[in-house]
C-alpha cells in the first residue's frame, strides 16, 4: 500500500491527539469498565450485604431507644450488640446507619447534649419518607432552638412544616416555628405561622388554643 493510500485510509494526521495518545485512550476505556464493574457489583452485592447485617445487629438498639435509663446501651451497644454509633459509623450508606443517626439525634436531644444533637441528624439523609424527613428536620428545630440559634431553628421549623403536610407534623412545627419567631421578635412571621395552623390545620390538637398565640403575636407586633 502506497503512503497516499496509507492517509486515505488513515485519516488521523501524524500528531494528533489520538494517534499519540492512542495507548492512553485504550488504558482509560479499559479502567472505566472496570470501574463500571465494580461499582454495579458494590451497589447490588456489597451494599446489599452490609444493610442485612447491619439491620440485623442494629434491632436490640432500637429496644432501648425508649427507655431513658437505657439510652447509654442504645448509643454505645450492650457487649453483644452495636449501638447506634456504630451503626451510623461501619455500615455508613446503608438505610441502617442512616436510620441510626436519626435515632441518635432523638437520644441526645432527650439527653440534653444538642451539639451531638445536631451533628447525628446532619448526618441523617432523606429518604422521601413522610414522616421520618420531616422529623429529622424538625429535631434539628428543636437542638438549634435549645442551643438559642433562633434563626437557624426557624429555618428547620419551616422546612419540617413544608416537607409533609399532615394534621400532625406541619402544625406542631409550625406553632414552634412560631414561637422561635417571637424570640426573633418577628411577631409578624409568628402570627402568620399561627395563623397558618388556624386556616389550614383546623382540626389539629394545636389549632385548639391558636387564637391565644395568634392574638399575642398581634399585640406584639403594635
Amino acid at each position: 500500500m502506497s503512503a497516499t493510500e496509507k492517509e486515505i485510509n488513515n485519516p488521523v494526521k501524524k500528531g494528533s491527539f489520538i494517534e499519540e495518545n492512542s495507548k492512553s485512550l485504550l488504558f482509560i476505556i479499559g479502567a472505566v469498565v472496570v470501574l463500571i464493574g465494580i461499582y454495579i457489583w458494590y451497589q447490588n452485592v456489597y451494599l446489599k450485604d452490609r444493610a442485612q447485617e447491619a439491620s440485623a445487629k442494629m434491632y436490640k438498639a432500637e429496644q432501648y431507644l425508649g427507655v431513658d435509663s437505657l439510652a447509654a446501651k442504645a448509643i454505645n451497644g450492650d457487649g453483644g450488640y452495636p449501638g447506634f454509633e456504630q451503626i451510623a459509623k461501619e455500615y455508613a450508606n446503608t438505610k441502617s446507619a442512616n436510620l441510626a443517626n436519626l435515632y441518635l439525634g432523638g437520644i441526645y436531644l432527650r439527653k440534653g447534649e444538642y451539639k451531638k444533637a445536631v451533628e447525628a441528624l446532619g448526618n441523617y439523609t432523606e429518604t422521601g419518607s413522610p414522616v421520618a424527613d420531616p422529623l429529622a428536620l424538625g429535631l434539628l428545630g428543636d437542638a438549634y432552638s435549645e442551643l438559642k440559634d433562633y434563626k437557624q431553628a426557624a429555618t428547620y421549623y419551616k422546612k419540617a412544616a413544608d416537607k409533609a403536610s399532615n394534621n400532625f407534623t406541619s402544625p406542631m412545627f409550625l406553632k414552634k416555628l412560631g414561637q422561635v419567631q417571637e424570640q426573633l421578635k418577628d411577631y409578624k412571621a409568628a402570627e402568620e405561622a399561627y395563623t397558618k395552623i388556624k386556616t389550614e390545620y383546623p382540626a389539629s390538637q394545636e389549632a385548639a388554643m391558636i387564637d391565644e398565640y395568634i392574638a399575642r403575636a398581634a399585640t406584639l407586633r403594635k
